[in-house]
């Protein structure tokens, strides 16, 4: 899904407006915090081997029991899979060289339907037309060790879920995003130590809201980094209460990237706060951003969402186009800023009128900066952008494998955010690699736009 802009200019104002339809039905009980799961705790001790057992993935998940391995050989498999059987896990034997194929013809590499406790692992998931890895409609859900290149929409993905972690994971070439966790509250979620690129967006989560953590991961090279947002196209909206800490956000917007309309309008931010409510954005290194380092702006759809009590504190950003900070309206009260190594914000002096202790200056914002934004939905519109098609993305190198490969232990994705819930006091910034400099110069600016 993903979320919608459009914007409109109108005496002094500028306003986010999209055209979606009503979101239908209702979430799953596992996105609303029910805790029932149909997987069961421990695997059954049977391995169903490919190809040795069975001569696709398909078949071997097919005949498998809640709480069985399916164990995969190297080789290219040239298959779309299918999951409904709650609480198996899906391993490749070498995830470099265990690689399923969709040749840019078939959906998904691996989805799992409605199915509880699905753990998949060790693995290379890419030429899909849509997601590398998706799970919707589950409790319990773990993707280790995985890589997601040149998927029509997503790299890894989870929708209306709850309780799960993706961990140890790459993906790229994803017009919408690397990343994304959608429609959930509470999510019960992590992603950590995992890398997102030359992608529409690093990480995209619409009205993905409480106990989700964004902590130790690196969103380089694409339209923009991350961007947990509000959006009446899917339930549960507004966005809140999402932790960011810890990650390395750099050159996003500064290379070739796959796009939606929604990821080129938003080109080269570092992270977005798209109509978030009790956010955090904390201890995260932000560099070389031709727009801003980090954006707290409204989104007007059905409803008007706009930002509102985050607390964006002790991050380094350097390197932005307009601002290393910005804040733009209209927006809530509650936002604050305090104890960031910046050079400029929008409006000034954010940090001494909006601290997050003390008195604050009521109703801050710029709206400037919009208009860099209502540009690009007109070249959009216009057709002046230039498409990149998601296959010609570079592939990575050879991605690290999981600890104890083929013989590792073997745990259906059960009570897996108790387990994977971080200490995030315990998350300082991360280290800024030798080769990492400010290339990104500040450029003379006209109502928010270079």
């Amino acid at each position: 899904m993903g979320f919608r802009w459009a914007l409109l200019l109108a005496a002094g104002a500028i306003a986010l407006a999209a055209c979606a339809g009503p979101p239908r039905g209702e979430p799953s009980p596992a996105a609303v915090g029910d805790e029932t799961t149909q997987a069961p705790a421990e695997w059954t001790g049977v391995t169903r081997r490919v190809p040795a057992d069975y001569s696709t993935i398909q078949s071997a998940v097919d005949a498998a029991d809640p709480g069985d391995l399916v164990l995969i050989d190297r080789g290219t498999y040239r298959e779309a899979v299918s999951v409904t059987t709650p609480g198996i896990t899906i391993r490749g034997v070498d995830r470099n060289e265990v690689v399923i194929d969709g040749e840019f013809e078939r959906g998904n590499g691996i989805e799992v339907l409605f199915a509880d406790g699905v753990s998949i692992e060790n693995l290379t998931s890419m030429n899909h037309t849509v997601n590398g890895f998706f799970w919707t409609g589950v409790r319990g859900y773990r993707g280790s060790y995985l890589t997601a290149i040149n998927n029509g929409d997503y790299g890894i993905y989870a929708f209306d879920s709850g309780d799960g972690l993706f961990e140890h994971s790459y993906a790229s070439g994803s017009p919408d995003a690397a990343f994304y966790i959608g429609q959930c509250n509470p999510c019960d979620a992590v992603i950590t130590d995992s890398v997102g690129e030359y992608s529409g967006l690093g990480y995209s989560g619409s009205n993905a809201s409480t106990e989700l953590y964004l902590v130790k991961n690196t969103f380089r090279y694409n339209g923009a980094g991350i961007s947990p947002n509000s959006w009446d196209g899917e339930l549960l909206p507004p966005v809140e209460n999402v932790v960011i800490v810890g990650n390395l956000i750099h050159d996003n917007g500064t290379a070739d990237f796959p796009y939606k309309t929604a990821q080129w309008i938003v080109q080269g931010n570092g992270i977005l706060l798209t109509g978030s409510e009790n956010s955090i954005a904390s201890r995260n290194v932000v560099m070389n951003h031709p727009m801003n380092g980090i954006f707290l702006h409204p989104n007007i759809d059905k409803n008007v969402w706009m930002a509102g009590d985050n607390v964006v504190e002790e991050n380094l950003v350097a390197g932005s186009g307009l601002a290393d900070i910005t804040m733009a309206g209209p927006s809530q009260d509650g936002n604050c800023f305090e104890a960031n190594e910046v050079d400029a914000t929008m409006p000034a002096a954010l940090e001494t009128l909006q601290p997050c202790d003390g008195l604050r200056f009521p109703a801050l914002y710029e709206v400037g900066s919009l208009t860099s934004l209502f540009g690009r939905l007109v070249e959009r519109n216009l057709g002046l952008d230039d498409e990149i098609f998601y296959g010609e993305m570079p592939h990575p190198d050879a991605q690290p494998q999981m600890p104890g490969g083929d013989a590792a232990d073997v745990r259906p994705a059960v009570n897996v955010f108790a387990e994977a819930r971080p200490d995030i006091e315990s998350i300082g910034l991360p280290d800024v690699p030798a080769s990492l400099e400010v290339t990104q110069q500040k450029g003379i600016n006209l109502m928010g736009v270079t």
